[in-house]
């Protein structure tokens, strides 16, 4: 069987809507869900979102980053233009860049239930200093948990020069 059957699809609202509304503030409840076709695979789900912006909660300036979302699925996966609206929404939220990156983890573990999850931001410097912030969730009393914690104690041994932003 090739690609989704109606009945796979029937709680997906936005997905080839013509009439996207794009929320004004944080708005969790846009984020929609479909069946993992292959839950029994252990596979990485990868998002790069490269067009982020939020506010500083004290200054109201705005802050841009690029979202990398990693995760491993369970039962349910994100649907893309959900996510991508979701996003959105924190165009006009003020929250600092390390809330904004551990809520958008616990709204996906919420909705989705990943066996693993991974989200990281990375910022563009203001005021001469960038903040990248990583957060992860691996599912608790399983081989993710463990994953959770070695990838949160090893991610960046590595880090890319700073001439990349």
């Amino acid at each position: 069987m090739s690609g989704r059957g109606a009945h796979e699809l029937q709680d997906i609202s936005l997905l080839g809507n013509q009439n996207t509304k794009y929320p004004s503030d944080y708005a969790p409840e846009v984020l929609e869900t479909f069946d993992n076709k292959h839950p029994e695979n252990d596979y990485f789900v990868k998002f790069n979102c490269p067009e982020f912006t939020s506010l500083c909660p004290m200054t109201g300036q705005p802050d841009f980053a690029t979202i990398y979302i990693s995760y491993v699925p369970n039962e349910k996966m994100v649907e893309s233009k959900s996510l991508k609206l979701y996003l959105f929404s924190f165009r006009n939220h003020g929250d600092f860049h390390e809330d904004c990156m551990n809520i958008i983890m616990k709204d996906l573990v919420k909705i989705m239930k990943p066996k693993y999850i991974e989200v990281w931001g990375k910022f563009t410097p203001r005021g001469g200093i960038s903040i990248d912030p990583y957060c992860n969730y691996g599912e608790p009393s399983t081989k993710w948990e463990d994953v959770a914690w070695n990838r949160l104690t090893t991610h960046d041994m590595y880090p890319e020069r700073v001439d990349n932003r």
